[in-house]
């Protein structure tokens, strides 16, 4: 916690003194395309990812990977497209463009879609990890919340744009270090029980090596169609039109730094997501044949009936032995060169269907917790990787990445602050309230709407009920909002024609699709945002043509 609140000290002692608006927005010294990479991969892995996803992984395999296939498209059309654009208009948002190109009723709209959903999103960044912190290590959630969260904003408010970069690279550099170190120990462990074979082996009987599935069941949430369509169009949106990551490549720095800077997480993105949902899978691995709780939020499990936990403990229990020795029977069998090929296959099934049955008493279990606990985390999966740090690390690696899940709390939240305050102040406050204010008045204004967008996401935080797996439920969230945004910025971009009046309604009209999508169907979220970017231009398109 001290190296933390040393990187902010930090990065509020570079930034003292008084700036310009552009200076405090955009910052003020050039830019290396390492430290925008940086910043850019840092704004989008907030703690959820470090948290969350090696859960997924251990849950579901390496599946969610797919999620990340259409990114790497994505940043190099936004690296193409829109970065010299917003560049060459000398915009402080992405949304001031729509305002040129189209009126200012369609800059509202987008901006106060972004703001909407980034203001949840950001309430959301700072109690994923509090709740599950707070539940490991016994700390109080309030607590938890407001320590983390009025350090941010803090540095953001005072430091502004290069604040936020600077304290993102080296927390940056704590993230990679204690990840690291948690991968090696683990890759380890697991080596020592049954040897790196075996632990593959395991792994894919288990279906937990899944990283590619060519299923066109539009159902499903995570597929290669899904991410190649679904996750290009949410990349597209999000690294093209969402202002968080807008303000990390616009703002100091060249073009061609800038565009390196996108390149780079294109090329290292998805490698990093893959090795994250690895770890999640070796320690799947490790709990087969190590003991593992019924359910890894053991501070919630002590809240249901003594005889109903009793119970199902004693299923599982059962339930366990007899995976263990089915496993290591076919282990044992493949591991000998006379063993029948036929005979190995079975033994292997077996193994799998006596992992489906410890699945089920697992099922019986969250259902029964759910029911104890309802206003709790649903989903056990996001105390699974924090479950085997306490359980299996070392206490100073323990530290450490404690220090990694606060510290991408910090990188994240950071950003979104500072895009949500330079968007008010821009977009609304500028543009709507006091046009013609000095530069010293906007950045004291921006600075106000940090903090005040900071105490709304700590309110969010203190009152939010978790209903989704965490690294889910922020990409459910953007995908909301993100692809009716996007199609905005299409049209724009690709339908010279079209008008202000035409693409609004064409907006509103396309966020009402999405949303009745959502409540009133079962379709995957990763489609919402191809729906709602080509709705929005389909629709754009015949509504210029009537009107």
């Amino acid at each position: 916690m001290a190296t933390l609140l040393g990187v902010a000290a930090y990065g509020i002692y570079l930034t003292r003194g008084p700036r310009s608006l552009s200076g405090y927005l955009r910052g003020q010294a050039p830019s290396s395309w390492l430290t925008i990479g940086l910043s850019v991969m840092a704004t989008q892995a907030s703690a959820i990812t470090f948290l969350s996803t090696p859960g997924q992984g251990f849950a579901g395999g390496l599946s969610f990977v797919q999620n990340y296939f259409g990114q790497p498209f994505a940043l190099l059309v936004v690296a193409a497209v829109f970065l010299p654009l917003f560049r060459r208009l000398n915009v402080y948002t992405a949304y001031e463009y729509l305002g040129q190109r189209f009126d200012r009723k369609t800059r509202l709209l987008a901006a106060g879609a972004f703001l909407l959903q980034r203001g949840v999103g950001a309430g959301l960044t700072v109690y994923a990890p509090a709740i599950v912190l707070s539940a490991v290590f016994g700390w109080r959630l309030d607590v938890t919340i407001l320590a983390s969260g009025l350090v941010v904003i803090a540095y953001t408010a005072v430091g502004g744009f290069d604040a936020v970069s600077i304290t993102q690279k080296y927390q940056m550099g704590i993230i990679f270090l204690g990840m690291g170190a948690a991968f090696a120990i683990a890759a380890a462990k697991v080596v020592h029980q049954i040897g790196s074979p075996d632990a593959w082996a395991v792994a894919g009987a288990m279906d937990r090596l899944n990283a590619v599935d060519f299923s066109l069941d539009y159902h499903r949430r995570y597929t290669v169609w899904s991410g190649l369509i679904g996750g290009f169009f949410l990349s597209l949106a999000y690294f093209g039109t969402d202002q968080s990551q807008v303000q990390r490549y616009i703002g100091s720095g060249s073009v061609a730094s800038a565009k390196l800077g996108l390149i780079f997480n294109a090329v290292v993105k998805v490698p990093m997501q893959l090795l994250i949902l690895a770890l999640g899978v070796i320690i799947f691995v490790f709990y087969q044949f190590a003991p593992a709780p019924v359910v890894f939020n053991e501070t919630a499990w002590r809240q249901v009936p003594t005889s109903a936990a009793r119970a199902i403990e004693a299923d599982y229990r059962a339930a366990r032995a007899a995976e263990r020795r089915a496993t290591e029977d076919w282990l044992a069998s493949r591991r000998l060169p006379s063993s029948e090929p036929k005979a190995t296959d079975e033994l292997e099934r077996a193994a799998a269907s006596a992992h489906a049955q410890v699945e089920k008493v697992r099922a019986r279990a969250s259902a029964e917790l759910r029911a104890a606990v309802p206003h709790g985390s649903s989903n056990d999966a996001d105390y699974v990787f924090i479950h085997f740090i306490v359980d299996q690390l070392p206490h100073g690696l323990i530290g450490l990445l404690v220090a990694v899940f606060f510290a991408a709390t910090l990188s994240s939240k950071a950003a979104e602050l500072n895009a949500l305050g330079s968007t008010t102040t821009v977009d609304l406050y500028r543009n709507l309230i006091r046009p013609d204010a000095s530069d010293a008045h906007y950045v004291t204004a921006s600075k106000l709407f940090t903090v005040m967008w900071g105490g709304i996401a700590l309110a969010f935080a203190l009152t939010f009920q978790l209903a989704e797996n965490l690294i889910q439920a922020v990409n459910i969230v953007g995908s909301l909002f993100y692809g009716v945004i996007l199609g905005l910025f299409l049209v724009a971009f690709f339908l010279p024609k079209v008008r202000g009046t035409a693409v609004f309604w064409a907006g509103i009209l396309a966020e009402g699709i999405v949303l009745a999508l959502f409540f009133g169907t079962n379709v995957g979220y990763l489609w919402f945002n191809p729906i709602g970017g080509l709705a929005c231009v389909g629709i754009a398109a015949l509504l210029n043509a009537i009107l």
